[in-house]
């Protein structure tokens, strides 16, 4: 029996609508990021979208999540400070205890160096167990690090071999003219050679209410000193990259969190006020969620290696991942073996510094550096968690350092127009 070319092509034509349907249907029901999490979170999703965006709360909703527009265009404030001669001291120091405490002592020991006239020693990185030690190159750029104080302190990569002894003073972090004037000072022409050991009294980076002649030394020095070498540098890039990739459904933007459950483990998240002052897994993903990123969003979080705490924070965004899950294969002897603490500190700083959103699970000098480095450079996208409401004004979880502009990096940078 003769087939009518008017059936054939009807019949393709019905095939191709319900083609057309189904795929309608699937992108609707499977790949948008609001509705595939179902009810509630399409609920939460709307309800955050209602809240009152002011602005100071610099977040906006958007199909992906509530991820940040590019921050303010910042210039930067000091100048540079004239060359000075040098006397015949030195000052040598140590850094210690991992990238956000380096930031602070390098800016303490040039500061330290440029009023006294002194030649400041090229500091070694000391781990945390005896003798646990390394070259300041193996993770700083040692040639841009001499360079970018050049004119302001002199630097030296070797201790003269005809000085055994220096004495020792402690050095409060945020050091101030005044000590400086009153403490470090007569010792050092008493003694000629000095060594710092920089404490912490406190974690406060917060801006200062006066400036002084030291400022602008402060600044080159936390913002325009230290930079990784160039292997290190590549490995942050190759694991940025990476996480990008992941993350293909966001845009290529992700989130970093820094979650260390040894440190966690150990401290009383119990506040003074009542209120959590940490925060774990479990909570850092409700929270995430319920301020509106969808399950598709990447995390990478600082723990070392994964702990079983963090499947909790995996039910929620399937796609978190650490250090070893990311990193390029051929660099995993060198940098997470149990002699490379340091390297994988300098590698969690830097992700975090660069990641399109930033979390602090704990109040530390890590989060306010890392808070420090992020604002020099547009990126402010930096939340908070909370146990309050977070359908409440976003303000409530934007950082204070951003929603105040008090951090100690405004005294380095301010915004375009600004006088």
């Amino acid at each position: 029996m003769a087939i009518d070319p008017r059936q054939i092509l009807g019949g393709i034509l019905t095939f191709t609508m319900f083609a057309m349907l189904g795929n309608m249907v699937k992108r609707d029901h499977f790949d948008n990021p609001i509705i595939s999490q179902g009810r509630v979170t399409e609920l939460r999703a709307v309800e955050f979208d209602k809240v009152e965006v002011t602005k100071q709360s610099l977040v906006s909703v958007s199909r992906n999540g509530p991820w940040q527009e590019a921050g303010n265009e910042l210039k930067q404030c000091w100048t540079r400070p004239d060359s000075v001669e040098h006397s015949k001291g030195f000052i040598t120091f140590s850094l210690t205890n991992g990238p956000e405490y380096h930031v602070s002592q390098i800016a303490d020991a040039v500061a330290i160096a440029r009023y006294l006239g002194a030649k400041l020693v090229l500091p070694d990185i000391r781990g945390s167990k005896i003798g646990d030690s390394r070259d300041f190159g193996e993770i700083y750029d040692v040639e841009k690090f001499v360079e970018s104080l050049d004119g302001v302190v002199k630097v030296v990569k070797e201790k003269p071999s005809e000085i055994s002894k220096f004495a020792v003073i402690r050095v409060p972090n945020m050091v101030t003219q005044d000590f400086i004037a009153e403490n470090i000072k007569p010792l050092f022409k008493a003694k000629g050679n000095i060594r710092l050991a920089t404490y912490f009294p406190s974690v406060n980076m917060k801006k200062k209410k006066e400036k002084n002649a030291l400022d602008s030394v402060a600044c080159l020095a936390m913002f325009g000193s230290l930079e990784l070498q160039p292997e290190v540098r590549e490995v942050v890039d190759t694991m940025v990259d990476k996480l990008r990739t992941l993350s293909r459904k966001s845009d290529g933007q992700f989130i970093a969190v820094d979650l260390r459950m040894e440190i966690l483990e150990k401290t009383n998240c119990q506040g003074l006020s009542g209120e959590k002052s940490c925060f774990y897994p479990q909570d850092i993903g409700s929270f995430l969620r319920n301020v509106g990123f969808n399950t598709d969003t990447t995390i990478y979080v600082t723990q070392r290696k994964w702990h079983k705490s963090l499947d909790a924070l995996k039910e929620i965004f399937p796609r978190t991942y650490t250090k070893d899950s990311i990193i390029p294969a051929e660099k995993k002897a060198k940098f997470l073996s149990s002699e490379s603490l340091e390297l994988e500190k300098a590698i969690d700083f830097h992700i975090c510094s660069e990641s399109d959103v930033f979390v602090p699970s704990i109040s530390g000098l890590f989060y306010a550096n890392v808070a420090g480095k992020r604002i020099a450079s547009g990126k402010t996208q930096i939340l908070v968690p909370t146990e309050r409401d977070t359908s409440s004004p976003t303000t409530n979880f934007i950082s204070s350092y951003i929603s105040k502009k008090d951090h100690f990096v405004h005294s380095c940078y301010c915004e375009v127009g600004a006088r």
